[in-house]
Order: structure tokens, then C-alpha cells, then sequence
């Protein structure tokens, strides 16, 4: 069976120059099905896992179809969760527009709102943005949205799960109704079916695997460790085989986390480490992720937010500090390595406590991923972090009773005790004497009954 190429696709000259230009021959499954059906100009749900090409799938029957045009106000919008994937996405459409003139802006949070007003104002074809921010720049009248054709929602299930729903509600009811929705999402959850079937008029849906399954070019195992410290003892011992673990990224629960283990490894590996979460600044993950990519650092430590933002080429593992609760998050974190049809491979850490998550992601993924016996070299610690210490219960602390508690010197109210306090004789005197009126706007109520 003869394997589709990108010459099998309707593209024009210009998109057959710059994809030679990447090298590319080949689309992805998601990147031919998706092309007739978006360019077709139907509204489009597409499911597909990370690292399977959906921002070339949107964008090239886009920018195949997008006419030349001199108008100021864009034409196409593309909504991402997170500032980083708004970088990569301009970035991509970059590389495919190199022979088209086409101007694309990226937008976000966290810088300077009047710099992007001027670049607004300049005239734009394409804007990606996250939600916040183009909805300020919306409501201040700079950027205007009555041209927009198509509406292309990237990461829709991160999207949700950040909070960006009413943001995104808004936005809907500053779009022009006639307009193609293009939504990608990892997994379809029932906050996303609701959006669809509050905004999409009879969506074509495209389903590229389920989204359970794992990506068969990444290798996973993993190792039961009791403790932080032991973890990270177990981590310090495989980092040290540099050639095997040339560019590792390293997911952490939470971002209190992603720096404690950053100091750690930073005693060890000093030069070699940087960190990304929603706490750093915009200019700092940056940086950090341009470090990881160029090689100048060989570990990166990120939380789960991070984990649809990253599209690194070349990571050789990945490496699940902290199991993940929810088994979506599981896969969206492995699908960083083994990218364009490179293997990857995925450990993971697991406590007693995460036992019983990770159980939960074998049976989504009905697979059981290798445990690897603990290594005889790496020390066992018995020192706790706070989470990990068991809590200390205070049975006398007056502070810490519990509500339905009662104690030794409770005893019933008295009859005299329980009578309503109607406000004394004297209030209720005057009350009969002077009486209230019925209603606030009969003014002549107390004189007709005085006469009575």
C-alpha cells in the first residue's frame, strides 16, 4: 500500500516549497484527514494525541485557501491555553508562510498590552492568542474581530481545565456568526462536547486513535520509590549517565515542587538544570525552554501545564517525578519524547500513595508498563518533606475539636432561657400605639384606622 505524500494534497507552489524546505514527505494520519474536510470549510472537531502534527493539519489547508489582502483587521484567529504555545504556533505557521505574504501576530498575557496594540494596529491576516488577552484587546476596540473567518481552538481540554471557559464564552459573542469553527483537542470530555454543541453547526469529527492509547514508539517503565529524597537519589543516579540521558524533562505535581527539585539537582548537576512553571516570568520560561531546546541545559522540570506547551525535538526521556491523578495527564506528559517518529522513552516514580493512580493509567492504556528493580546503589532515605510527614493529631488543642464535639459542661438552656426577644414591653407599646403601615406608600393609613 502506497503511503500518502504531500503531493497527494491540494497544496499550491509556495506550501510545496517551504515543506521541502522542512524536509517533511510525509503528512501525519491527523494531517491528511483533516486537510479536505477544513478546507472544505465545515466546522471540524479533530481528536488526536499530542506530538501527531495538529498545528500543520489546521494550517495548511488555512494558508492554502487564505487569499492575499491588504484589509487591517485579521482574518484567522487561533486560540491556545498558554503563552508558551502561542511562541510555538507562530512559529510553525512561520515556517509554513515563508513563501506567502501573510502576517501573523502572537499575543498573550503578561507583557506590555499597549506594544501589541501597535502591532495590532499595523494591520494583521493572522492572530494567535490566548484567551485573555485578545479578549482585552477586543473590548478595547483596537482589535477588531468582524472579519474573522475562521476560529481555530488549539489544546481545547487544557483550555477548560485552565479556567478560560468564560473567556472563551465571551469571545464567542464578539465573533461574526458566520465563521468556520476548527477545534483540536487531545481527549473529548464532556465540558468540551458541551462547547461543541453550543457553537458548532453540524462539526465533522475526525478521531486519530483513542486517546488512551499509548504512542508505540515510547518505551515506559517505572520504579517504586517510598519518599521524596529516595526519588530524588534514584533521579541523581540516572542523570549521571549523560550519553544515555542526553535531554530529559522531568514532570513534577505541583509548582512548589518543580523548585525544591530544582535545587536538588541543581547541587549535582549545576549548569545543567532549568525549571518552568506559571509562577516564573514570561521572559524566564522563555529563556528556559530556548536553553533546553538549544542543549545548552540538559534537564528541564516542568508541572503539567507545561506539558501540551512543549514541542522539543530530540527528548530522550521523559520522566514522571510524580505520578499524575488523572491518566490524560499521564499520556500528555509521554507524548513530549518520541516525536516525529523517533523512540522515546517514559520512567515513572511511583510512591505507595500513587500506587493506586497508576494502576488507573494501566487500565486506560490496558497495558502493564515494566517495574524495574530498585537499584542496589541508590541510597534509601528515611527523611520526610512536610507533605509526606503523617499528620499530628492533637486531641486536646480546643482549637482543633471537632464541631459536633460536646463537652462536659454542656447542659440545657433553662425554660425562662429559650423565650424570642421581641424587643422589650416598651417597643411592643409603641408598635400597637402607633401602628405600621400595610404598605410604604399609604401614607393615610394610620389616620383612617384612628378614625375607626
Amino acid at each position: 500500500m502506497n503511503q500518502t505524500t504531500f503531493q497527494d494534497l491540494n497544496l499550491n507552489t509556495p506550501l510545496y516549497n517551504a515543506i521541502d524546505d522542512l524536509g517533511f514527505t510525509h503528512p501525519t494520519p491527523i494531517q491528511e484527514q483533516a486537510f479536505g474536510v477544513v478546507a472544505s470549510g465545515k466546522d471540524v472537531v479533530g481528536i488526536a494525541q499530542t506530538g501527531t502534527g495538529k498545528t500543520f493539519a489546521y494550517m495548511l489547508p488555512i494558508l492554502r485557501n487564505l487569499k492575499f489582502s491588504t484589509q487591517e483587521n485579521p482574518r484567522v484567529l487561533v486560540l491556545v491555553p498558554t503563552r508558551e504555545l502561542v511562541v510555538q504556533v507562530v512559529e510553525e505557521i512561520e515556517k509554513l508562510a515563508k513563501y506567502i505574504n501573510v502576517r501573523v501576530l502572537g499575543v498573550y498575557g503578561g507583557t506590555n498590552i499597549n506594544t501589541q496594540k501597535q502591532d495590532v494596529a499595523q494591520g494583521q491576516d493572522i492572530i494567535v492568542a490566548t484567551p485573555g488577552r485578545l479578549y482585552d484587546l477586543a473590548v478595547s476596540h483596537v482589535l477588531k474581530l468582524k472579519s474573522i473567518q475562521k476560529v481555530v481552538i488549539d489544546e481545547v481540554d487544557v483550555m477548560l481545565d485552565l479556567g478560560f471557559r468564560h473567556q472563551l464564552l465571551n469571545i464567542f459573542d464578539i465573533l461574526p456568526e458566520r465563521r468556520q469553527n476548527i477545534m483540536f483537542s487531545a481527549t473529548m470530555t464532556e465540558d468540551v462536547d458541551a462547547l461543541i454543541n453550543d457553537f458548532f453547526i453540524a462539526p465533522q469529527k475526525i478521531t486519530i486513535a483513542v486517546s488512551g492509547t499509548p504512542l508505540e514508539n515510547i518505551a515506559q517503565e517505572r520504579y517504586e520509590v517510598p519518599n521524596f529524597y529516595t526519588k530524588v537519589n534514584l533521579l541523581n543516579y540516572l542523570l549521571s549517565d549523560t550519553d544515555h540521558f542526553s535531554k530529559v524533562l522531568i514532570f513534577v505535581a505541583y509548582k512548589k515542587m518543580a523548585d525544591r527539585l530544582f535545587d536538588q539537582l541543581e547541587e549535582l548537576f549545576h549548569g545543567e538544570c532549568c525549571v518552568i512553571h506559571s509562577n516564573k516570568t514570561q521572559n524566564y520560561r522563555l529563556r528556559s525552554i530556548e536553553n533546553f531546546e538549544s542543549g545548552q541545559h540538559r534537564i528541564l522540570i516542568a508541572t503539567d501545564v507545561m506539558a501540551r506547551g512543549l514541542d522539543i525535538d530530540n527528548v530522550s526521556h521523559v520522566i514522571n517525578f510524580d505520578t499524575p491523578n488523572y491518566p490524560e495527564n499521564y499520556m500528555h506528559r509521554i507524548g513530549r519524547t518520541g516525536r516525529a517518529e523517533k523512540k522515546g522513552q517514559a520512567i515513572t516514580f511511583s510512591t505507595a500513595s500513587e500506587l493506586e493512580a497508576f494502576q488507573t493509567i494501566e487500565t486506560y492504556m490496558n497495558i502493564n508498563v515494566m517495574l524495574q528493580a530498585f537499584p542496589e546503589d541508590v541510597a534509601i532515605s528515611t527523611e520526610l518533606i512536610e507533605e509526606e510527614r503523617p499528620q499530628v493529631l492533637e486531641p486536646n488543642n480546643p482549637h482543633k475539636r471537632k464541631k459536633d464535639a460536646i463537652g462536659p459542661a454542656f447542659h440545657e438552656k433553662k425554660d425562662k432561657n429559650k423565650k424570642e426577644n421581641l424587643g422589650g414591653s416598651y417597643r411592643r407599646e409603641i408598635a400597637k400605639k402607633y401602628k405600621k403601615p400595610k404598605t410604604r406608600g399609604d401614607k393615610n393609613y394610620n389616620k383612617r384606622n384612628k378614625k375607626k
